[in-house]
């Protein structure tokens, strides 16, 4: 049995590692499920053997040289040994200089070029937004099918099967580790952007279940929005996501409280929030604004990122620059319009303008714009209760609250319908 200290160990080294490692067994196996087994039954020997022997000097190369050589080892005893070995030798040498494996320092650029084809590969398009999510999760973020299930609230035999469906499509696709160019690498990368995105928004605001935010989803996705910004130095979009997830996700200490209650963003203490984070998401911030001013093109997640930055400045709710907030709305909606965006524009200019202002905003949606989500009630409820017209406000936040699948946002919403209702 591993003591604390080693198995915290081990558990960093595989979060650290694990896409690095699954990257280089998949482009030298080209089989993704083949890498995935190599890669965990290096960490099943690192979980048997650190405790006695200790933590190795370097733990990724250690895991590294352990999976290829039980890599080395099956293809030996494979039908298809000639052709596997062939491949693996041309990628890493004979069989006997992959038993021998050099240090990973010496290699760092080429495993970092790994890691960056492997998020490409999980954001295939053969596959679907939810199985590129929990691909991407499970390969580059290197968490369980367990913990993939818990974050996303279906059971474990169902995550299990959509990562198989997902790792299969990719089989029958013919997929390979490859980056992509030109177009379809601008189009696959703002398929990672969004997975991405999409795993910190489920853990800034849990769609279902009882709890109002899984800071373990925010942190990965806030961890993974970091190495692609490593990785594809030199594209805005991709600061401009780090600096949205971490400017956003700095406010989460402060999103419930001692009980576990959601606490809405006027009435946050913000000294909870994580100046560490705030600080990260400004300086993630100027890294985009910088590629921008040589002339390369910026969309919604730095213009998400510098709506973000003006809350992280503000020092109280009520310095809140909201007019400045509005404008940046105003060229989100043209750089990428939608229902949601609409929804937090009506908001600004609520505040910047005044509540009628915020509710045009909202009547010019379609009538069945996001009509499964509460989340038009709930600003529309906020909107009427700003005007002085509390009976309409309390009937939209009861509307938003049967709409929510989410127990604490429920309890809130039903707790702003009784304060409306008392005017």
């Amino acid at each position: 049995m591993a003591d604390a200290t080693t198995a915290d160990a081990i558990t960093a080294t595989w979060r650290d590692e694990s896409a690095r490692l699954v990257g280089a067994l998949v482009r030298m196996t080209r089989d993704v499920d083949l890498a995935e087994d190599l890669a965990q039954d290096a960490l099943v020997a690192a979980l048997e053997q650190w405790p006695d022997r200790g933590v190795p000097d370097n733990p990724g190369a250690w895991l590294m040289t352990t999976a290829k050589r039980r890599g080395i080892d099956q293809i030996r005893r494979a039908a298809t040994l000639r052709r596997k070995t062939e491949e693996i030798g041309h990628a890493a040498g004979t069989a006997e200089e992959v038993s021998a494996m050099p240090d990973l320092d010496s290699q760092v650029d080429h495993i970092e070029d790994d890691v960056l084809r492997l998020i490409f590969l999980c954001c295939h398009p053969a596959l679907t937004p939810e199985s590129r999510a929990a691909l991407t999760l499970r390969l580059v973020g290197g968490l369980t099918t367990d913990e993939i299930a818990r974050g996303f609230l279906v059971p474990s035999a169902t995550m299990g099967q959509r990562i198989s469906r997902a790792k299969r499509t990719l089989a029958e696709a013919g997929a390979e580790l490859e980056l992509p160019t030109g177009p379809e690498r601008t189009r696959r990368l703002d398929d990672v952007m969004a997975v991405v995105y999409l795993v910190f928004t489920e853990g800034y605001v849990a769609t279902a279940g009882d709890d109002w935010t899984r800071p373990d989803l925010a942190a990965e996705a806030i961890r993974l929005a970091r190495l692609l910004a490593d990785l594809a130095p030199g594209e805005p979009e991709v600061h401009g996501l780090q600096a949205l997830l971490e400017l956003q996700g700095s406010r989460l200490p402060a999103r419930t409280d001692a009980d576990g209650a959601p606490v809405l963003l006027d009435d946050q203490d913000r000294s909870r929030w994580d100046r560490l984070l705030v600080r990260r998401g400004l300086t993630a911030l100027r890294r985009a604004e910088e590629i921008a001013a040589r002339g390369v093109p910026v969309g919604r997640y730095y213009l998400q990122a510098a709506i973000a930055a003006e809350h992280a400045r503000a020092e109280t709710a009520e310095a809140t620059d909201w007019r400045r907030i509005a404008r940046l709305y105003d060229v989100l909606a043209d750089a990428a319009p939608g229902p949601v965006v609409e929804v937090n524009r009506a908001v600004a200019h609520g505040r910047a303008t005044g509540p009628a202002a915020g509710l045009a905003v909202l009547e010019a949606l379609p009538a069945d714009a996001l009509r499964d989500s509460p989340l038009v009630p709930s600003v529309r409820g906020d909107l009427l209760g700003r005007a002085g017209r509390h009976a309409e406000a309390a009937a939209a936040f009861e509307e938003a609250a049967r709409r929510t699948r989410n127990a604490g946002e429920r309890i809130l919403l039903e707790r702003r319908a009784a304060d409306a209702r008392r005017g």
